[in-house]
């Protein structure tokens, strides 16, 4: 009898574990939300899409806002509207601008006669095409969106490969299907827009089209082929400017190689599926070049709709596995949707035989590469593209540098992409921010490119006298505001870029180019008034313009988005000369804790739509103050630094639709959470170093390449431990407040412990601070 206990208490001893051992690693799709940011803020888009996919498959729930009221429609869709108008392919993450929103479909039920034609009016159900839905039956998830539309009943899911969108639509019993095509229909759309488009339906029941529309990019040109898994009963292509239904259709055995074609600039296809057995698959593929273009990718991807969800959810699910994360659950929602927002862009643009349209409206085929697009480099340089290096640190980086460089060479005025999408130049923002893209790809050895090519692309894009006051800037020494609007932080934003050159030409054994952009990386000198603290604009004539007044944000002034609060910080580059000229640390701090703590209950900002999440003077829902909490560390004192990021974490951020408190700008919101929650981040892209704060995450792990891995630990992890005690790399207390990019591409672990009390020693010392120009040391 004791013999058996013993057997069975052995066997269920050894349950547990093979229970255990068989379990899966959790799936990250799982912790992925699209509806986070698709508040009023945000502007993401919750629909389907594949990592950095061409198609961006989404309902728009207002494609008919006006020029000045576009804003909170950015990405298409707003969480608090009432109705969906319908579903098209193209749309961008958490952008500051509206555009997109192309080749528009929408089912309908009922008798043909029946069919609307135009969207109709959000508060009058039944006026047109578009119906009310509810939170409720929508989800969303990487690779796949559903919703119900409340007054036809149909379920409508959508699905996305890298060039494809894939609709299936599940029609109530005993109802006609119908298809509404619309060609009209736009982001941001004002009067004229659509330069001309054509429909054509192929005799296999292919139907074909395209448009040409004049927008935020001028002439954009894309493509389309679309395939049906029931055939066609009827159709009718209309011009709405004439008016008159186009009735070419030939049924299949009757005069079948004869094909319906339509040309104008206010195009609609009604497509007519009579009462359907099942759902109805619908399968999109779009290209820049042409429809044979469309028509080669749709047969090389376009897949059933259960094939390609399956395929993307894989690829995200490779995507996320780039990074583990531990951590209680609303922030461990919050990283893993901040990450997948960080990999919808640069875009795809390339068709699959490598052509696609670049920035001289030609064709071009890239050979070795897949050409991307979509750069908000503005914004993206600071943290997002630094993301990349890390969790897409191959083929990805390569891409993407090929891809400017190859932009510069088609560019009409021969510089790299400043606001670049579907292949068109927005000329939106400042800077020439493509060139610490580059710069830090090549100076963290990511990516396979002619470093020479490149190198000769940044030094063109910095000396093209043309370009946003270059001209003055290169003679004088800073960008004159009698001559040029936003001087003050044009000055500043090319001395950092041209730093950038600086330290790629060094590396590379360019001395005279790396001598040439050292000099003018000192420039923001030049624009600093050390009298008064504050960066400023200066006239031609040596004279700081005025009046001055600090808390001013205004468009086209001396400021891009922003004023002297934000700007008077930027030198990412050589925040130890700043410091000296502010008064030393001491000053530093006390200035870095004004910004913070201001009153700004006086001040009307409505003004101003990309100012949103302020904290006093900082405004983290826009871009020159991302890096600003972690420059307490340059100043000896990174407690500081932990303070301000518990701050700012806890007030800006939230797993909601409403969960972003500014624009997520193609990722850049997002990365700025990632990098911040593992503990560090890249202050001053080009250095190699990364600056270190405080975890957000028990626990995360970055899979390398090679099969490194890179562990942040955190023990004592609360809301009562705010700061750092103690930071060990691999077993060994790390007495400074950087890590360096080497240091984490070797892989190992470092472990933070968390403490009630600040400790006011850690990183204070000269020579535990991150990089500065003037008091340069190499990383390890």
């Amino acid at each position: 009898m004791m013999k058996r206990l013993t057997a069975a208490a052995a066997l269920l001893a050894l349950l547990p574990i093979q229970s255990f051992a068989e379990q899966p690693a959790p799936d990250p799709l799982a912790f992925v939300d699209p509806m986070i940011g698709t508040g009023p803020e945000g502007h993401t888009f919750p629909g389907a899409t594949a990592p950095f996919g061409m198609v961006q498959l989404s309902p728009d729930t207002d494609a008919t806002c006006q020029i000045r009221d576009c804003y909170d429609h950015a990405a298409g869709y707003s969480y608090n509207d009432p109705t969906i108008q319908g579903f098209s392919h193209t749309h961008f993450s958490g952008a500051g601008h509206s555009d997109l929103g192309d080749i528009l479909v929408m089912p309908q039920v009922g008798p043909v006669d029946s069919v609307k034609l135009d969207p109709g009016d959000p508060a009058k159900p039944g006026s047109g095409y578009r119906q009310r839905f509810s939170h409720d039956t929508e989800k969303a998830s990487p690779g796949y969106y559903a919703v119900t539309l409340a007054d036809s009943g149909i379920r409508a899911e959508l699905t996305a490969g890298t060039r494809v969108g894939v609709h299936r639509y599940s029609f109530p019993a005993g109802k006609e299907a119908h298809l509404l095509l619309d060609l009209r229909s736009s982001l941001y759309d004002y009067p004229g827009k659509i330069l001309w488009s054509g429909l054509h339906l192929r005799p296999d029941g292919t139907l074909t089209g395209f448009r040409e529309t004049r927008g935020w990019a001028p002439g954009r040109k894309l493509y389309f082929a679309m395939r049906f898994s029931a055939p066609l009963k009827s159709h009718a292509f209309l011009d709405r400017d004439e008016k008159i239904p186009y009735k070419g259709f030939h049924p299949p055995g009757r005069g079948s190689d004869a094909l319906a074609e339509k040309l104008g600039k206010a195009l609609e296809a009604r497509l007519d599926f009579g009462q359907l057995d099942g759902p109805l698959e619908v399968r999109v593929a779009l290209s820049g070049v042409d429809e044979v273009g469309a028509v080669a990718n749709l047969d090389a991807e376009g897949a059933g709709f259960d094939a390609v969800r399956d395929r993307t959810e894989g690829e995200w699910r490779k995507a996320l596995g780039a990074l583990e994360i531990e951590a209680p659950a609303p922030m461990r929602t919050n990283l893993y949707t901040a990450l997948y927002h960080s990999l919808l862009a640069p875009s795809v643009w390339s068709d699959v035989d490598g052509r696609y349209r670049g920035p001289d409206d030609q064709v071009h085929t890239a050979k070795d590469f897949t050409f991307r697009s979509t750069f908000s480099l503005w914004d993206t340089f600071r943290a997002q593209h630094p993301l990349l290096t890390l969790v897409q640190p191959g083929k990805t980086n390569s891409d993407i540098v090929k891809s400017l460089v190859a932009s510069r060479k088609a560019s009409p005025h021969g510089i790299l992409p400043v606001w670049q999408f579907h292949g068109r130049e927005t000329w939106t923002m400042i800077g020439y921010h493509a060139v610490p893209v580059i710069a830090d790809a090549y100076l963290k050895g990511v990516g396979d490119f002619d470093a020479n090519e490149a190198l000769d692309a940044m030094v063109a894009s910095a000396e093209y006298a043309p370009y946003g006051g270059l001209g003055d800037y290169m003679k004088l020494g800073y960008v004159a505001i009698d001559r040029e609007p936003e001087a003050a932080s044009k000055t500043v934003e090319y001395a950092y870029d041209d730093w950038t050159i600086a330290r790629m030409a060094e590396k590379m054994g360019r001395k005279d180019i790396a001598d040439r952009f050292y000099k003018r990386a000192g420039y923001w000198r030049n624009s600093f008034d050390a009298k008064t603290g504050w960066l400023r604009a200066r006239k031609a004539d040596g004279s700081f313009r005025t009046p001055f007044d600090p808390t001013a944000i205004n468009y086209g002034s001396d400021y891009t988005e922003g004023n002297a609060w934000q700007y008077s910080w930027f030198v990412p580059q050589d925040q130890a000369g700043l410091f000296r000229i502010l008064g030393g640390d001491a000053k530093t701090i006390a200035k870095l804790d004004a910004m913070f703590d201001y009153d700004i209950s006086k001040l009307d900002y409505s003004h101003a739509e990309d100012i949103a999440g302020l904290i006093g003077q900082y405004i983290h829902g826009n871009e020159p103050s991302h890096h600003v909490a972690y420059l307490y560390a340059y100043a000896g004192a990174p407690w500081r630094t932990q303070e301000r990021l518990k701050q700012i974490v806890d007030s800006q951020y939230k797993p909601t639709p409403d969960g972003l408190s500014g624009n997520d700008d193609l990722g850049q919101m997002s990365a700025w959470l990632v990098f911040t929650s593992l503990g560090f981040y890249p202050v001053a892209p080009g250095s190699n170093q990364y600056v270190i704060g405080r975890p957000f995450v028990d626990r995360a792990v970055l899979n390398l390449p090679g099969g490194k891995r890179f562990t942040v630990e955190t023990v004592g992890l609360s809301d009562a431990n705010p700061y750092v005690g103690k930071v060990e790399l691999n077993g060994k207390p790390l007495a400074r407040s950087w890590i360096s990019d080497a240091e984490i591409r070797s892989g190992g672990t470092l472990r933070f412990t968390m403490q009630t009390k600040p400790d006011a020693e850690w990183g204070k010392a000269a020579a535990a601070r991150p990089y500065s120009l003037s008091t340069a040391r190499a990383a390890p």
